[in-house]
C-alpha cells in the first residue's frame, strides 16, 4: 500500500505472516496487519504501536517516516497487546514524548507493562482536543469496542477517523483479498465485537455528525471510498439486522443421514429459487465463518443428531457462539435425528430460549435413523415455508 495516507499522515505499521491464530482462536491464513500511523505537523503524533515480535521493524518504519524528527505524542487508542506491546521500546527511545490515552487505558498499561507513565501522560475523555498545528485530534470514547478503555480520534483537517479496532478485518495488507473488505471484516466483527452491538450503536451516534473521508483502523486497509457504505454496514451488523436474503443450513452428522437431509433441503430450497443457500458441516468448517453466515442471512436451519440425550457437541458449541453474540431477529428451523429417542430439537430450542425476536419455523423435521419418504415430505414442507 501507499504509505502516504495524506500529505502529513504516514502509515508505519507491519504485516504478520507468522501468526496462525488471531487472539488464539481465529484462523488467519492470510496473516494480520498491525496498523500504526504518524501525523507530521508542528507537533508530531504517533498513533499506536504494534505486536512485540515486530517492535524493531516498526521502529525502523517510524524512524524513516520521522526523517530526523522527534515525536511529541504517542496516542494509544487501544491497549490490547497487538497494538500496545511496543510502548516501552518507544518510551525508551523517545523519553520526552507524552503518552496519550484514556484513564482506563493507563490502568491497563500499568497492568501489562508495569508503569502508567504518570510523569509524561495526557488523559483524554470524550471531546478532548489535541492541537498539533494545522491538524487537531478530537477524541471519542468507545467503551467495549471491544475493550473498555478504547478511544477513537478524528483529525479534522484531512477528515480522518482513527477508529481503533472498528472497521478492521483479518488479513495482512500485502494480501490482495479477492473478496474485498466485507467478508473478512464481517468474520472479524461478529467474532470479536458482535456481542457489543448496543455499544457500537452508541458510538455510531457519537460519530454521526463527522465528515469522515478516510478511516484508519488498527487492522486491515485504509478505507477511502464509499465511507457511507462502511458506516451503513456497521449499523446493520450492530443492530443485528439481516444483511442478505438467504438460508444457512448448519448440520452435524455421525453416519451421514442428517447430512443427507440437510443436502436434500438445500436442493429443494434452490429449486424454489431461494436467493442464497449456505450448507455447512459444523464439524469440518471454520466456526467463525459459520457464525458470520448465521448473522449475515435471515434464516437458519439447525440440523443435529441427538447425542447423550441432548444436542451433538459441535452444534451445541455453534449455538453457544450465536447466543453469546446476541443472536436475534432471525427465523430458525430445526431438523433432528434420533434413532430411538430424538431430543436434539428440544435441546436446541431451549438453548435459544433467551435469544431476542427469534421466529421458529412451523415445520420441523424428525429423522428416525435414516431418511425415508415421510422425512422427505417434512423437508419439502420446510422448504416451502422458508422459501415459499
Amino acid at each position: 500500500m501507499d504509505n502516504n495516507i495524506t500529505k502529513d499522515i504516514r502509515y508505519v505499521g507491519v504485516d504478520d505472516h507468522e501468526i496462525d491464530l488471531f487472539e488464539g482462536l481465529y484462523d488467519v491464513p492470510n496473516g494480520m496487519a498491525y496498523n500504526s500511523y504518524v501525523i507530521l505537523d508542528e507537533k508530531t503524533a504517533v498513533m499506536d504501536t504494534v505486536e512485540a515480535k515486530f517492535t524493531e521493524q516498526w521502529l525502523a518504519n517510524l524512524d524513516a517516516a520521522l526523517n530526523g524528527r522527534t515525536p511529541d505524542y504517542l496516542v494509544v487508542h487501544h491497549v490490547e497487546p497487538d497494538h500496545s506491546a511496543s510502548i516501552l521500546a518507544f518510551a525508551a527511545r523517545y523519553p520526552d514524548a507524552v503518552v496519550v490515552a484514556s484513564a482506563q487505558a493507563f490502568r491497563l498499561i500499568a497492568a501489562f507493562y508495569g508503569t502508567d507513565f504518570a510523569a509524561r501522560r495526557l488523559v483524554v475523555v470524550q471531546g478532548t482536543e489535541l492541537a498539533l498545528g494545522a491538524h487537531t485530534l478530537t477524541f471519542y470514547t468507545a467503551p467495549m469496542i471491544h475493550w473498555p478503555e478504547v478511544v477513537m480520534s478524528y483529525e479534522s483537517t484531512d477528515k480522518v477517523l482513527f477508529s481503533a479496532d472498528a472497521f478492521g478485518k483479518f488479513g495482512a495488507l500485502d494480501y490482495d483479498d479477492p473478496e474485498g473488505w466485507a467478508c473478512e471484516a464481517r468474520r472479524y466483527y461478529f467474532g470479536i465485537v458482535g456481542k457489543f452491538g448496543s455499544q457500537v450503536q452508541t458510538l455510531l451516534q457519537k460519530l454521526s455528525g463527522l465528515d469522515v473521508q478516510i478511516i484508519c483502523a488498527l487492522h486491515g486497509p485504509v478505507l477511502r471510498e464509499q465511507i457511507d457504505y462502511y458506516f451503513d454496514t456497521y449499523r446493520t451488523w450492530s443492530s443485528y439486522g439481516v444483511e442478505s436474503d438467504g438460508v444457512v443450513i448448519a448440520y452435524t452428522s455421525v453416519y451421514g443421514h442428517t447430512a443427507a437431509a440437510a443436502a436434500y433441503l438445500a436442493e429443494k430450497l434452490e429449486e424454489r429459487g431461494c436467493p442464497k443457500v449456505v450448507l455447512t458441516d459444523l464439524a469440518r468448517s471454520d466456526m467463525a465463518e459459520n457464525v458470520e453466515d448465521a448473522f449475515r442471512y435471515g434464516k437458519l436451519v439447525l440440523a443435529a443428531t441427538t447425542y447423550n440425550a441432548g444436542v451433538f457437541p459441535t452444534m451445541k458449541t455453534f449455538i453457544e457462539n450465536l447466543v453469546e453474540r446476541n443472536y436475534q431477529n432471525r427465523t430458525v428451523a430445526f431438523i433432528e435425528n434420533g434413532s430411538w429417542a430424538p431430543m436434539a430439537a428440544k435441546g436446541m430450542r431451549e438453548m435459544l430460549a433467551n435469544a431476542k425476536d427469534i421466529t421458529f419455523a412451523e415445520n420441523g423435521v424428525r429423522i428416525l435413523a435414516a431418511m425415508n419418504d415421510d422425512t422427505r415430505r417434512q423437508l419439502d414442507a420446510l422448504a416451502a415455508e422458508l422459501c415459499g
